[in-house]
């Protein structure tokens, strides 16, 4: 094995990268200054070496706990449950202010994700200690999104917190005619008031 198929071994092993992408992955590596390599090489060791998980809401940072768990403007009595990091981000944007709690993924025993290994009893024990009046869950409406979500709430069935999802529907600029018969009616349940 030569060096281009050991990097393209190692690409492969990402997700969503197959055995052609990581060929083309291991060749443009090989197109490019040697100095666009060394940064390259050294944005990955930088990652490793100073990026890390929060102690308190999982999500990535420098430091721990993060600057969103940090800040005293956030709402305390508000709590999101999002999947993964990027799931946060998309949160983020619209201008939640509450806090957060990163799962590390979803539950899906095909894959042999288990409940014992996301952060779900970290979620547990945080929502006993604190004084959240609702917990939000942000997460895709997916077999093991729908999964996770009737897991913690069975878990969390003796709490007195409200817990709410993210509503399901239709898209904008989507026609009803062409959606499937879950979402229009997922849609038709999360309906609102017209002022």
């Amino acid at each position: 094995m030569g060096p281009l198929d050991e990097l393209s071994g190692y690409f492969q092993k990402m997700p969503s990268i197959g055995a052609r992408s990581a060929k083309r992955l291991a060749f443009f590596i090989l197109s490019q200054p040697q100095n666009w390599v060394d940064g390259f090489m050294h944005s990955l060791q930088d990652v490793k070496k100073n990026v890390r998980y929060c102690s308190q809401c999982h999500n990535i940072t420098l430091t721990d706990p993060c600057a969103i768990c940090r800040d005293p403007g956030r709402d305390r009595t508000l709590l999101c449950v999002v999947a993964d990091p990027r799931d946060q981000q998309a949160i983020e944007k619209i201008g939640y202010r509450g806090l957060y709690h990163i799962l590390g993924g979803l539950i899906s025993p095909l894959d042999s994700i288990t409940p014992e290994i996301l952060k779900i009893d970290d979620l547990a024990q945080k929502i006993k200690k604190q004084k959240f009046q609702e917990v939000f869950f942000a997460i895709n409406p997916t077999v093991e999104g729908e999964a996770t979500i009737l897991y913690i709430a069975d878990l969390l069935q003796d709490c007195a917190v409200k817990m709410t999802r993210i509503a399901y529907g239709l898209p904008t600029g989507a026609n009803i005619d062409y959606a499937d018969e879950l979402t229009v009616s997922r849609a038709y349940e999360g309906r609102v008031v017209i002022n």
